[in-house]
């Protein structure tokens, strides 16, 4: 029996869906209209009358498949590309066909095993009695390329054309369900956020799973930061890059693309086990075709899946795991596409019930490959559920309750097959239970202050460094204090302020460039912080770094009116940010204005619209949901 739910979280769950009930409902009686008479029947259900918590009634299907609404001139288009077979199928109303869409390209290590999913999804979906079609592509930007270059300003972004490109795919209205591929970043949300518009569809995730361990992440920490200080050249840093992402698969430390693939897998969009199976394998394949055939059985409709208490699940495996601080924008602009107003004061309540049960690189030396083999999410989402930590009772596209999660895959004589979890962790060093572990408390926190609201994974940040005081040096961009530090220039005590980089600003890059400068300063005995508007990203490091500061710099933000040599106070413990100048001199200052220019080359010149749209971090730096 499932222990009770612990009552903060039962708490924080029922104040989400008491914040959001009218959202919530309108976003029901919307997804509700969109299921069509000849798809639904000919009485489409109402949405309950509570909206919180619950779902579409359950939905009803009839026989007749999503496009029986369609004139024969679109239908006849929608299948002239088809195959024989096919084309005679979906000339009838006996079998469902579902949309296949995907991310893959292979300039990203973590997509270039979904080249092959397509055609095994068609056979798969083919033999259990349906049809598919490759519905639409959407881009997928990879930031380990683009950290530090111009490009990265186009990253969060991208989730928000991702979202617009899956609704594209998802608009014909020829499907009865929806097959999702992709991995990485911003690419993985966006892909949810697209799909929440079709809320009546059943969805389901499909991953690539990660490439083999390479370089250990303590020995590539070593040597970027040799790098940084000036020990070493390009050519033995290329090489320890090189080993350490090295092979197709998703790049293998705890960073926003693993913690998508964990995310996904607590809130009910992956089968059981699917998030860490290695691609290129026997047992991959399986679960791949599994996907196929299951959306065609037993997956509930995304908008029925995602409800309060899924995303409340999310943030309590994010804070449990430390993963990827870019989850406090992207849970968050998730939530709102399925008509739930998430905040981080959520997240940061959740927090203080939730203890780290994972040591994962940032946080640690190990990657997910060490992870899985400890036990992984089965062990995870177990020890979450006896704690009393997460909702059982959720639909998930296993077809029951999130109890399914227990279970890990198997590939046996019979074909595949789940098989409880075990009992203990394989690595206490990596993976612990609920009741020994890593610390008290999540891995994430939200600190307050009279210079805004900002994010910290505190995971990856020593006891000793979780607080601290020191002046303000200012950059207006990351490459400023790239610059100041190969000049000589912060070697002391410091808190690096790095200003008009939020989404209005220039689209909210990733600054993880800083981490290895700054962490020189750190070990060579100085106080160290990192103060920003922008974002660090799941490699958030072992410098204290208050990130996604809001409201931002270019929107009227505080941090505007910091200057040097101004003391500031940030303190993990108190979860305390703030700016120690009296505050009529603060408020009386002329704030900075942003660097001029700046937004053509690279793409950028495009994306004007967005950046003036685009809501605040605390709301998910969206733009489709601002």
């Amino acid at each position: 029996m499932t222990p009770p739910l612990h009552p903060v979280v039962a708490r924080v769950t029922e104040r989400i869906a008491e914040r959001g009930a009218d959202r919530r409902a309108a976003y029901l009686r919307r997804i509700a209209e969109a299921a069509s008479a000849s798809f639904w029947g000919d009485d489409p259900p109402e949405p309950p009358a509570q909206a919180g918590r619950t779902s579409l009634a359950p939905l009803r299907m009839s026989a007749a498949p999503a496009r029986s609404a369609l004139g024969c001139a679109n239908l006849a288009h929608g299948f002239a590309a088809c195959s024989p077979a096919d084309k005679l199928r979906l000339k009838g109303t006996a079998v469902k066909n579902i949309a296949i869409v995907s991310s893959y390209n292979d300039l990203l290590s973590a997509h270039q095993p979904l080249r092959d999913y397509p055609e095994l999804l068609k056979a798969a979906i083919r033999d259990a009695g349906g049809t598919a079609q490759f519905a639409g592509g959407v881009p997928a930007m990879c930031d380990g390329i683009t950290q530090g270059r111009a490009g990265m300003e186009l990253s969060l972004f991208s989730r928000d054309v991702v979202a617009m490109a899956t609704a594209v795919a998802l608009s014909h209205e020829l499907f009865d369900g929806a097959l999702l591929l992709g991995v990485c970043d911003k690419i993985v949300p966006g892909l949810v956020m697209g799909a929440l518009s079709f809320g009546h569809l059943p969805v389901i995730l499909v991953p690539a799973g990660p490439m083999p361990s390479g370089l250990p992440n303590a020995e590539k920490a070593r040597v970027r930061k040799r790098f940084a200080a000036g020990e070493i050249g390009r050519d033995e840093l290329l090489e320890a890059e090189a080993a350490s992402y090295h092979a197709p698969g998703t790049c293998t430390f705890y960073g926003t693309a693993n913690s998508n693939q964990l995310l996904m897998e607590v809130m009910g969009l992956h089968l059981p086990g699917a998030s860490f199976v290695p691609p290129g394998t026997g047992l991959r394949r399986a679960l791949t075709e599994e996907a196929g055939r299951r959306v065609l059985r037993h997956a509930a409709p995304i908008g029925e899946v995602l409800d309060e208490r899924a995303f409340v699940n999310g943030v309590v495996a994010l804070l449990a795991t430390g993963g990827s601080t870019n989850h406090t924008l992207h849970l968050v602009a998730m939530a709102a596409a399925a008509g739930i107003e998430l905040t981080w004061d959520d997240f940061d309540e959740l927090s203080t019930v939730t203890p780290l049960l994972t040591r994962l690189y940032p946080s640690g030396t190990a990657d997910v490959n060490h992870f899985h083999a400890a036990g992984g999410t089965a062990f995870l989402i177990g020890e979450l559920l006896d704690a009393g930590l997460l909702h059982e009772d959720v639909r998930t596209v296993a077809g029951e309750g999130l109890a399914a999660y227990r279970r890990a895959p198997v590939l046996t004589e019979d074909g595949l097959d789940w098989r409880p979890a075990p009992e203990t962790s394989g690595d206490l060093t990596v993976l612990r239970p609920a009741a020994d572990p890593f610390d008290e408390q999540g891995g994430l926190r939200t600190l307050r202050g009279n210079l805004g609201r900002s994010v910290i994974k505190v995971s990856a940040v020593r006891e000793e460094h979780r607080a601290i005081e020191a002046p303000a040096r200012v950059f207006d961009s990351q490459h400023d204090l790239q610059d100041a530090f190969a000049a000589g220039e912060l070697d002391g005590d410091v808190v690096a302020v790095v200003r008009f980089q939020g989404p209005r600003a220039n689209g909210m890059p990733e600054l993880h460039k800083l981490t290895p400068p700054l962490s020189v300063l750190q070990d060579r005995g100085h106080r160290v912080a990192l103060v920003t508007d922008g974002r660090m990203s799941g490699a958030s490091g072992a410098v204290p770094a208050a990130i996604h500061l809001s409201p931002e710099a270019a929107d009227g933000g505080p941090l505007a009116r910091v200057r040097d040599g101004d003391l500031i106070r940030l303190d993990c413990g108190k979860n305390l940010l703030e700016v120690l100048v009296p505050d009529e001199e603060f408020a009386a200052r002329e704030p900075a204005s942003p660097p001029a220019g700046g937004h053509d080359g690279t793409g950028r010149e495009l994306f004007g619209a967005f950046r003036q749209a685009v809501g605040a971090a605390e709301r998910g730096a969206a733009v489709v949901l601002s």
